[in-house]
C-alpha cells in the first residue's frame, strides 16, 4: 500500500521535476515520517519548484513565506490586535497555520525570525501572547536555501538545523534531462495544472503504517553505532544528536516501506545516513582546510562500522 501510494506521488511530482528520482524519494521519506526538509542548492536548480510540486501533489493546505532580513516573527506566527468595534483582542493567524509551509530562502531571515519556527517544527504548535495553539496535521516545513550567495544571509543555528529530518540536494541535470526540461516547459508550465493525487488524511494513515515496519535488534544496534561513531570521529567537532539517531531509525522504516519491504535492512541505513546526518554535524577546522565535506565524512564513518549479518 505504501509503495503504491509513494510511486503515485513520485510520478506526479516527476511531471514537473525531471531526472531527480533520488531527491524525490528522499522527500517522500520525510513526508512519511512527518519530518521537515531542507532543500539546499545553487539558484535555478528547481528547489522552490520541487517544494511546490510536493505540496500540490498532497492536497494539503499550502502557504509560502519569502524570508527576508526585515521579516518579523509575528509575520510568521500571527498577531493579536485590538478590535475597536468589538472592544476585544482578536488573533490574526500567520502563514505558519497551514499543513505545508514553504520557507523560501530561510537563511535570509534574522536569527530572531528563524527562531519563530523552532517550536513549530519540533512540537507542532505555536505560542502567541502566552497562548499555545496546535498546528494542523500533517505539518511539514519545506525550507530552501542557497549555499553560494552569503551576502545578506544568516546561517541557521545548530538547534534549527537539527530539526530538519534530512537535507536534499538536487544538483545540475544531465544533458538529456536538461533537454527534456526545455521540451516540457516549451508551451505550458506543468506545475500550474498539477493536481493532487493524495489527501492529507491518507498521508496521516500512511505515516501511522510506516511506524509498524519491523526493525531487527541487530539493525537497531547498527543505527546506534553509526550515530555514536560520528561523536568519536576526529574530523568532527559535533557529532549526531540522539534526535539524529531517531531520525535515522524512522527514515529507514519509511525507505523500506517505499521500496516494498516490511522490514529494514542495513543498506537502508547506509543509503540514508548522508542525507539524515551530514547537515547536523560540525566539521573541525583542520578537516575543512583539507577540503573534506560532511557527506564524505559520514560515508567514511559508516564504512568503519561493522554491518550486521544474518547468523
Amino acid at each position: 500500500m505504501i509503495k503504491d501510494a509513494a510511486e503515485q506521488v513520485k510520478a506526479n511530482i516527476e511531471k514537473v521535476i525531471v531526472g531527480k528520482g533520488e531527491s524525490i524519494e528522499l522527500a517522500l521519506v520525510a513526508l512519511l515520517c512527518e519530518g521537515h526538509i531542507l532543500i539546499e542548492d545553487v539558484p535555478g536548480i528547481g528547489k522552490t519548484t520541487l517544494a511546490k510540486a510536493i505540496a500540490r501533489s498532497l492536497g494539503c493546505t499550502f502557504r509560502r513565506i519569502q524570508f527576508t532580513p526585515d521579516l518579523l516573527p509575528s509575520d510568521i506566527t500571527g498577531i493579536s490586535f485590538f478590535n475597536q468595534k468589538t472592544q476585544e483582542f482578536e488573533f490574526h493567524p500567520g502563514p505558519i497555520l497551514t499543513q505545508i509551509l514553504l520557507a523560501d530562502e530561510i537563511n535570509r531571515a534574522t536569527p530572531r525570525t528563524q527562531s519563530a519556527l523552532l517550536e513549530a517544527m519540533q512540537e507542532r504548535q505555536i505560542t502567541v501572547d502566552g497562548e499555545t495553539m496546535p498546528l494542523p496535521r500533517p505539518f511539514l516545513v519545506l525550507a530552501t536555501q542557497n549555499p553560494i550567495e552569503l551576502e545578506g544571509t544568516f546561517p541557521l543555528p545548530e538547534a534549527q538545523i537539527d530539526r530538519f529530518l534530512l537535507k536534499v540536494k538536487l544538483g545540475y541535470p544531465s544533458e538529456d534531462d536538461e533537454n527534456a526540461i526545455l521540451l516540457r516547459f516549451e508551451q505550458d508550465d506543468p506545475l500550474a495544472t498539477l493536481a493532487p493525487v493524495m489527501e492529507s488524511q491518507s498521508l496521516l494513515a500512511l505515516q501511522d503504517e510506516v511506524r509498524l515496519i519491523h526493525v531487527d535488534e541487530a539493525v537497531r544496534q547498527y543505527i546506534v553505532q553509526v550515530a555514536r561513531a560520528t561523536r568519536q570521529n576526529a574530523a568532527l567537532e559535533l557529532g549526531a544528536s540522539p534526535r539524529a539517531t531517531l531520525a535515522l531509525y524512522k527514515t529507514a522504516q519509511a525507505l523500506a516501506a517505499i521500496r516494498g519491504r516490511a522490514f529494514v535492512i542495513p543498506d537502508d541505513v547506509k543509503y540514508l545516513a548522508p542525507a539524515v546526518l551530514a547537515h547536523r554535524l560540525l566539521i573541525s577546522p583542520q578537516a575543512r582546510l583539507r577540503g573534506r565535506n560532511r557527506e564524505q565524512i559520514v560515508q567514511e564513518v559508516v564504512a568503519t562500522v561493522p554491518v550486521p549479518v544474518e547468523s
